[in-house]
């Protein structure tokens, strides 16, 4: 296994290879894309960040198709899981090869600072969603105690989630000893002994435990006063008119599918296990299930607090692009009033609950589970969980 010392250069220059041809000098997005623009006419592409579509965190979109919530939209909406790279997402958009995507903040920073014009429209991660996983016995709960230390990577793109995240909690970041230990291995590695800790996140960490892999976690959604992931789409489509009123249907079938998850996370992994069988193998009822729930709790929130589904925490938003540039990693003031919006939330949450309610409360539910002890589940939720 090879892994790479990172620093603040390599990270840039890691971030700058995919699939979209792009150099990164000064801050501008240079190059032209590696493949034709995606037309107009074709699917509206929604693209991973994490490589792959294999996983539970998705379940609004598949809940919305399954359920018919994206309406005369279903047939034109489409999902790709996109190269590894950390930061191609956001390239993508940026080239037209992906019409919406699901970068972290720091991605959409970076994105930013290149001179990409992204708007994030609808806060799906409301919390921080990533975590500190750590060997069993050897967890900290004062993050400060990882300075010097070494903390273990699936992508060098990562390092723009771990930096603005450390020092959110007092951390300073320049004192973390960052090595790439690759995609899908560096929460193996950690295992193997190496490293002091590594990066997770809500969502993969019962994905881990069911693989065997026991560790404690810092849980940022708990920890961390960050935003996390959100759906992002390029400014110029908001000003076309077609363009515009399809999002805001697609919006509407998010918010959707994440009320239905609300009601009944077990009808919401059974939709994504039939849209993606191998992950159904790979997850099974129980962990599929504790996976759906975990990355659910960090969109939630308290959302009988919020303005609805989707609603971006702008304080929050503010505070995290003011950590990126005094830690160096955002080479200018970013407006988040600019970059962040909320014009988008009452429109996606003006559907019948009422109706959604009935959909999630009457779906069948397969034998594996039904027969799932939420209680159980419920109060296992945070094993493991040091803060």
């Amino acid at each position: 296994m090879t892994h790479h010392i990172m620093t603040r250069r390599r990270l840039l220059q890691v971030g700058a290879g995919g699939l979209v041809t792009s150099t990164i000098l000064d801050g501008g997005f240079l190059g032209p894309p590696a493949a034709e623009a995606k037309p107009y006419n074709s699917p509206f592409t929604w693209i991973s960040p994490r490589g792959t579509i294999e996983v539970m965190d998705d379940y609004p979109y598949w809940v919305a198709k399954q359920m018919g919530y994206f309406g005369d939209l279903g047939v034109d909406t489409a999902m790709e899981p996109g190269p590894s790279d950390g930061t191609a997402v956001v390239k993508f958009l940026a080239v037209k090869q992906a019409d919406i995507g699901f970068p972290s903040p720091g991605v959409l920073s970076f994105a930013v600072n290149a001179g990409m014009d992204l708007v994030s429209v609808f806060g799906s991660g409301f919390h921080d969603l990533f975590d500190i996983a750590f060997r069993k016995g050897e967890a900290v709960k004062d993050l400060k105690e990882l300075e010097g230390k070494t903390v273990l990577l699936g992508s060098a793109a990562w390092q723009s989630i771990c930096d603005p995240m450390f020092a959110a909690v007092g951390v300073d970041p320049k004192k973390i000893r960052y090595v790439e230990a690759g995609w899908p291995t560096w929460t193996t590695a950690l295992a193997e002994g190496q490293g002091n800790a590594c990066l997770a996140w809500e969502g993969l960490r019962a994905d881990l435990g069911a693989k065997g892999l026991d560790f404690d976690y810092w849980l940022g959604m708990r920890g961390s006063p960050l935003p996390s992931n959100s759906l992002v789409v390029r400014r110029a489509d908001l000003e076309d008119s077609d363009r515009l009123e399809f999002l805001k249907k697609y919006l509407k079938g998010w918010a959707m599918g994440s009320e239905f998850a609300d009601r009944n996370p077990r009808a919401a992994a059974d939709i994504v296990f039939k849209a993606l069988p191998t992950t159904k193998a790979n997850y099974g009822a129980r962990a599929g299930t504790e996976s759906l729930m975990q990355i659910h709790r960090t969109f939630r929130g308290d959302i009988a607090a919020r303005a609805g589904w989707g609603e971006h925490d702008i304080p929050a938003w503010d505070g995290f692009f003011k950590i990126l540039k005094t830690i160096g990693q955002s080479s200018i003031d970013i407006d988040a009033a600019r970059y962040v919006t909320n014009d988008f939330i009452a429109g996606a949450n003006a559907f019948d609950r009422a109706k959604v309610h009935a959909d999630a409360d009457a779906y069948a539910l397969p034998a594996d589970l039904a027969a799932l002890d939420m209680a159980d589940v419920e109060a296992k939720f945070y094993k493991n969980v040091i803060n």
